[in-house]
């Protein structure tokens, strides 16, 4: 989908010279710092006000407020999606786009940072706004909405957002600076059991039991466990179990998700679970329907040209951007998908004490803390110079799309 690359490569004679790269790096940090005050602000706003996937109307106002008052036009409810914006700077060049995310997660808000992901995200596309023209860039700051399960930067991509985009850029919040995650693919599936209603003392024997069926299964996938890989997950939760305790259940159901590092490992995983859920039905005498939720996110493919002068800029920080070891965050996200379609980086930056989890009412505290707004404004200057690291040195984008097309995976250089 890039369509300046070739471009890129054409005008490389033509890059700025040391000098006003850097000054163009002083002028995005320095705007950065203008924006400080607003961008903690946004933040904090988001948190305060958490919203789950689609209906992010507080956060898609809020954030097309900021940037318009930053001096940039915003499409509202773009790509066909309510709470989806995009904004746009500088005419020519190649294009960076930076991703914003700022959905909630049900009963714990904003445990997952994604206030942070959306302040940093709109930090560094202004950040860099100011310097696209002399630089002969452009950047797109993106809002992408219900990443938590939703697939907004799914449908995004089949609407037709990143069309033209060189390269993708974000940041995700979490206990250590990590220059990547250790993603999964995942799928959801929702599965039925269908049994038969009778009084469970006058005539327990008239019934069939759907909730068995559901709790078979479930055993069944605790037993298979065992027997995956040590990086594949299988979990679920059970959302019908029954009415009253009286009656034998004649519906339940279920929600699972299936988790393996890589799509063709998820298809694969995918066939066992549903297996072991349907045994669940056939011992228990009753019926079994399943429903695969789209979309599939797919696991990340980081692009290692950008990784490393993310990697680079976030030191000039006081950030040591290290890679996945014993410290590491396993987790699903569309921004896989959107790595299968142009190069993307999706690097961890520590908001909180190490050894405190995201998806928990400990993380969603520290979201809003020092640490979280650091994370905000450092990201946010992170993303920024690696935009114009891009702009500056038509090789690093050459490289990308290079290591794109080549399925280049190893990581970045220490």
């Amino acid at each position: 989908m890039t369509g300046t690359i070739g471009e890129v490569e054409d005008t490389a004679e033509e890059q700025p010279s040391p000098e006003q790269v850097d000054e163009a790096r002083r002028r995005v940090m320095k705007r950065v710092d203008e924006l400080a005050d607003a961008l903690i602000e946004a933040s904090h706003a988001i948190h305060g006000h958490p919203e789950l996937g689609y209906e992010e109307h507080f956060a898609h106002d809020l954030l097309t407020r900021l940037i318009s008052e930053a001096g940039l036009d915003v499409s509202e409810g773009a790509y066909g999606l309510d709470t989806a914006f995009e904004a746009r700077a500088g005419t020519t060049g190649p294009v960076l786009a930076v991703l914003c995310e700022y959905d909630a997660l049900p009963g714990i808000g904003h445990a997952c940072g994604h206030n942070i992901i959306a302040a940093a995200g709109a930090g560094a596309g202004l950040g860099a706004a100011v310097v696209a023209e002399e630089l002969g860039g452009r950047v797109r700051i993106l809002g992408t909405p219900a990443e938590e399960g939703g697939g907004g930067k799914v449908r995004m991509i089949e609407e037709g957002a990143f069309e033209g985009v060189d390269a993708a850029v974000m940041v995700h919040p979490a206990d250590a600076d990590l220059a990547m995650m250790s993603s999964l693919a995942v799928q959801q599936v929702q599965v039925s059991y269908t049994g038969l209603a009778a009084h469970a003392a006058a005539a327990p024997e008239e019934g069939l039991n759907a909730l068995d069926g559901a709790v078979l299964g479930y055993v069944n996938v605790a037993a298979l466990r065992q027997h995956i890989g040590p990086d594949e997950r299988l979990h679920g939760i059970f959302t019908d179990a029954g009415r009253k305790a009286n009656i034998v259940p004649e519906a339940a159901s279920a929600l699972w998700y299936a988790r393996s590092p890589s799509l063709a490992g998820l298809e694969r995983l995918k066939v066992r679970l549903l297996r072991a859920l349907e045994a669940g039905a056939d011992a228990a005498g009753c019926g079994f329907e399943h429903r695969w939720v789209e979309p599939i996110y797919e696991e990340i493919v980081d692009s290692i040209p950008l990784l490393e002068r993310y990697v680079a800029n976030a030191a000039t920080l006081g950030r040591d951007v290290v890679p996945p070891g014993e410290q590491r965050v396993v987790a699903s996200t569309d921004l896989g998908n959107v790595s299968k379609v142009v190069p993307a980086i999706h690097p961890m930056i520590k908001a909180a004490p190490t050894g405190t989890p995201i998806h928990t009412a400990e993380f969603a505290e520290y979201a809003v803390s020092p640490d979280g707004d650091r994370a905000v404004l450092e990201g946010a200057k992170a993303m920024a110079l690696t935009i114009v690291d891009c702009w500056s040195d038509p090789r690093i984008l050459v490289e990308a799309r290079a290591g794109f097309e080549g399925g280049d995976v190893r990581g970045p250089k220490q």
